[in-house]
């Protein structure tokens, strides 16, 4: 079998030791006698699990004790609606920049719990920049300012985030979180569905300032409350716990590689590397403002968009899985989160440069 690469936006590549080892340990959890998939969440054997991915994941990130981390459920759709009900409060506002389709849908969900102020938007460009913080029309008294740090199907991304914003900054980091350094004291709150770069489908990470904690109304609903995630330590209910094992073990694994500065590094060189194959010659092109690309999801399109079908058949043929670009835009999309091998970048390039020398 030739191998494959898998260029899925998500749910996504893993990475192999990660794999080997969740089989390794598929029927025996460290002599446990059981597997992690049939432990009690509030056993001493899970809870250790749990409790070492929170502490890799400040490890990687260098959260301080200010900071909660909570290993929840229902992806990151649900962050639209959990994050308006529990920190937009009373009769403010919150402001959203625009930058795309996951953007959108964060607004619209927050419309339906409160009032919601477009401080930006490049949706007349076509979402291929970000609006520079200049031109953000912030609200005085806003209870937060969200963004989307990075557009899964757009394929842009804030390489630098605003400071001294008058209002806590929340991002939805779902599809590059991990994949570069962050400074935390620049946030009030970020959240991540796990199954684009962090482990499977089923966990959402959220870290959020303890003192907004304090905005929590007793109204919220339980299961979507900030406050009684936080006093019961993820385990409200049932978390997804094998979902907390696997990403436990790529905490581990991106340790291991060098750390987030090193994990940078490697993810600008695969990005930079497609980008500079699309910009060649013209065969390809990219819809995205150069200085706004995404390291994590390149989206092109071929010069005759007639050709975009074959390529995509022809590449699955070679092993180049899950290119088809978002149902929405079309067009071709390479996602190449942290676990996307160098070699599959190489083998990506080398097919574009083989079907452009046969149909250029």
């Amino acid at each position: 079998m030739n191998t494959i690469y898998n260029f899925s936006a998500g749910p996504a590549v893993l990475p192999k030791v990660v794999l080997e080892q969740a089989r390794e340990e598929m029927l025996d959890w460290s002599g446990s006698g059981m597997s992690v998939m049939e432990m009690s969440h509030r056993s001493k054997e899970f809870l250790s699990i749990a409790e070492d991915a929170e502490q890799n994941l400040r490890s990687l990130i260098g959260l301080g004790d200010e900071y909660q981390v909570l290993f929840l459920q229902g992806g990151a759709s649900t962050q639209f609606s959990m994050i308006p009900m529990n920190l937009l409060h009373g009769a403010k506002v919150a402001d959203y920049v625009c930058t795309g389709q996951w953007s959108k849908k964060a607004i619209k969900e927050g419309k339906k719990i409160g009032t919601v102020n477009i401080a930006a938007s490049s949706e007349e460009g076509n979402f291929s920049e970000i609006p520079s913080v200049d031109s953000w029309n912030l609200s005085a008294d806003a209870s937060y300012v969200h963004i989307t740090s990075n557009e899964t199907i757009g394929g842009v991304e804030f390489h630098d985030y605003p400071s001294d914003l008058p209002s806590p900054l929340v991002a939805d980091m779902s599809s590059h979180i991990l994949s570069r350094p962050l400074d935390m004291s620049q946030f009030g709150l970020i959240y991540a569905g796990a199954q684009k770069n962090i482990g499977p489908a089923g966990l959402t990470i959220v870290v959020v300032r303890k003192d907004l904690l304090a905005r929590v109304s007793p109204e919220v609903p339980s299961m979507f409350s900030y406050a009684v995630q936080s006093d019961n330590e993820s385990m409200f209910n049932t978390p997804p716990t094998y979902a907390i094992y696997v990403s436990g073990l790529v905490f581990k694994w991106l340790d291991q590689m060098g750390g987030l500065s090193v994990i940078e590094q490697m993810n600008i060189k695969k990005s930079t590397m497609i980008y500079d194959q699309i910009d060649r010659t013209g065969f390809y092109r990219s819809p995205i403002d150069k200085q706004y690309r995404s390291r994590m999801n390149v989206p092109f399109r071929i010069h005759d968009e007639s050709l975009e079908d074959l390529f995509l058949k022809d590449a699955k043929d070679s092993g180049l899985l899950q290119l088809k670009g978002h149902r929405s835009v079309g067009g071709i999309r390479a996602s190449i989160y942290n676990a996307m091998p160098l070699e599959g970048v190489e083998a990506l390039l080398e097919f574009m440069q083989h079907f452009e020398k046969k149909h250029g």
